[in-house]
């Protein structure tokens, strides 16, 4: 009844992943393979014409963007609820998972684009690269995807992306000294959203970018030893994957670090 169109470094995939174990649901895995923008080809593009991941076929009828994955799945799946009781508290449940779509998802992408999908488009003959980014429907994502490709980690979105991140979690400790998770004493669609964004950063090695924020470190630490992270993210990353991803992410750190003194 469920199939999911992922990649393991996806981390709007690792969100939807995360809700399907969360409830326990049986689904079918079908990989795209970003690095070669399988997501651009005429069969994804007619189930998902953004050209993203992940997409969710359930009975045959796709869903797509991966916030409104996430609540389908609670709506459709109701026997254990990722919302909050209060409808106050599902605002502020909205409110950061609108807050990883519009801010954090550009921003993850800006730092982590450059260093795992760049050096395959980089392969390529400046013809081919230009023919494939020409092929992302969404100007905003095309225009940023070409400014990756052409200056990688010094393009001028990564500055904005850093500022971004530590907003975002300065914001967050603040968040937490009220309540155990992101908006309430309850797990949520709030802290899934959000969870994948940290586990970017622990991939790479970048994980000072929250070491003065406690309750952050906590409540990611938290996140990270449910079952439903352990076996729908955290498996993914075998030790000589991990190995790997340090090892690419060590000479983006200075970069990262310049910024994050500018404005700390």
């Amino acid at each position: 009844m469920l199939e999911l169109y992922t990649n393991p470094m996806s981390p709007c995939a690792q969100k939807v992943r995360i809700v399907l174990a969360e409830k326990g649901l049986e689904w079918t895995k079908h990989h795209v393979d970003l690095s070669q923008k399988e997501n651009l080809k005429p069969e994804y593009l007619q189930l998902n014409p953004l050209g993203v991941v992940p997409t969710l076929v359930h009975e045959g009828k796709p869903v797509i963007e991966s916030s409104i994955i996430c609540e389908y799945l609670d709506d459709a799946y109701p026997e254990i609820s990722l919302k909050p009781d209060d409808s106050y508290e599902v605002s502020k449940m909205r409110y950061w998972m609108k807050h990883v779509d519009v801010k954090l998802h550009p921003s993850c992408g800006a730092l982590q684009w450059p260093l795992v999908m760049r050096p395959a488009l980089m392969e390529k003959t400046a013809t081919e690269r230009q023919a494939l980014l020409n092929q992302i429907p969404e100007k905003p994502r095309r225009e940023r995807q070409k400014r990756l490709v052409k200056f990688g980690l010094d393009a001028p979105d990564v500055v904005d992306s850093v500022i971004i991140y530590r907003k975002t979690i300065l914001e967050m400790e603040k968040a937490l000294a009220e309540h155990k998770w992101m908006v309430s004493g309850s797990f949520s669609l709030a802290d899934i959203c959000l969870a994948p964004y940290f586990q970017t950063i622990l991939q790479f090695g970048w994980t000072k970018m929250f070491d003065d924020c406690p309750r952050v470190a906590d409540w990611f630490q938290r996140c990270q030893e449910r079952d439903s992270y352990q076996s729908s993210v955290a498996s993914d990353f075998p030790p000589e994957v991990q190995a790997d991803l340090l090892e690419k992410g060590k000479p983006a750190w200075d970069k990262i670090k310049t910024h994050l003194e500018q404005i700390i």
